[in-house]
């Protein structure tokens, strides 16, 4: 009698509030602040921005600076290659006509040549140190001071 669902009702398309085993639906493996829902992309990305944060302090015209996260390094014509037997870990794009200098880090090489999340880290910031020591003209120990320590 005060049965609110009618059969016309139970038929008719809508959410579905249960699974067919009468569980609840399910959700996200974990909640989106948890590091486990952050990719390794995404992981990798703010190990760069870390490091770029450490040098803006220092250097403010990084500001004036892209920095991109490429997952491989990519030749432009069929016939290049590079330089030598080494695949690059990182690169830059110096500025012209308005646009601005850009230092690409590419992820997949750094990952490969890494263990854990600390080694990751360091060699990120140096290859960082590297091309944005390129980009500026300048030795890399100029750019960090303690680049190269352990």
């Amino acid at each position: 009698m005060d049965n609110p669902v009618t059969p016309r009702d139970a038929g008719r398309p809508g959410p579905r509030r249960r699974d067919r085993h009468g569980r609840g639906m399910r959700g996200p493996v974990a909640p989106p602040q948890v590091p486990l829902a952050a990719s390794r992309g995404e992981v990798f990305a703010d190990l760069v921005q870390d490091s770029v944060e450490r040098l803006e302090r220092r250097w403010p015209q990084l500001a004036d600076i892209d920095f991109l996260v490429l997952d491989v390094p990519r030749l432009d014509g069929p016939g290049e290659r590079w330089n030598d037997e080494a695949v690059p870990l990182g690169g830059t794009v110096p500025s012209r006509e308005g646009r601005r200098g850009r230092v690409v880090v590419y992820r997949r090489p750094v990952e490969i040549r890494t263990k854990g999340r600390d080694e990751r880290a360091a060699l990120v910031h140096e290859v960082v140190v590297e091309q944005v020591a390129e980009l500026l003209g300048l030795t890399p120990e100029t750019v960090d001071p303690r680049y190269g320590e352990d």
